[in-house]
């Protein structure tokens, strides 16, 4: 059985956020998930999502990544 690669995402305080109808979102690749990742960050970021974490099948592969732009100034 091969690895699945999915978003595990997480609030201001670092807590998981169990639910935003994306659960099930899952991926046969890193490169895939992170590929989702670049197109929907905005999308998380805006339903309240801080940070995501890559998890393939439980294990954490990297993570938690802060979707809050980079400071420019």
């Amino acid at each position: 059985m091969s690895d699945v690669f999915t978003w595990q995402y997480g609030d201001a305080q670092g807590n998981p956020i169990p639910d935003l109808g994306l659960t099930g979102v899952a991926f046969p690749s890193q490169a895939e998930a992170e590929a989702w990742l670049s197109e929907e960050w905005h999308t998380l970021a805006d339903a309240g999502v801080k940070s995501v974490t890559l998890l393939s099948s439980d294990q954490e592969v990297y993570g938690p990544m802060s979707l809050s732009p980079a400071d420019l100034e």
